[in-house]
């Protein structure tokens, strides 16, 4: 996966694009669409992954199936983690 990171449109605060990429890496990571008007226009992504230190990332990203642009990043909220961590769960159940 090839990532774009010309001109960053954000502030990654404590976050290294290392961490951005390896949470995109993830076996685990859940990638979403989000069903809603507000991004019709240009279709944006969402992913929950951990990096390779287990920091849990969400990101917001844009793709043309070549490269990937990453639009926001920050670490994640409870709710995130409680999200990720029951898909985690439930890939791993026998």
């Amino acid at each position: 996966m090839e990532f774009d990171w010309n001109s960053s449109p954000f502030d990654a605060c404590s976050l290294t694009q290392r961490e951005i990429e390896e949470s995109f890496e993830d076996p685990f990571a859940i990638r979403l669409l989000p069903d809603s008007p507000r991004f019709g226009a240009q279709a944006r992504f969402f992913n929950l992954g951990a990096s390779a230190g287990g920091v849990g990332i969400f990101s917001v990203y844009r793709t043309n199936g070549r490269q990937v642009r990453v639009l926001h990043a920050r670490q994640f909220e409870p709710e995130e983690r409680f999200f990720y961590q029951r898909k985690m769960d439930q890939t791993l159940a026998p």
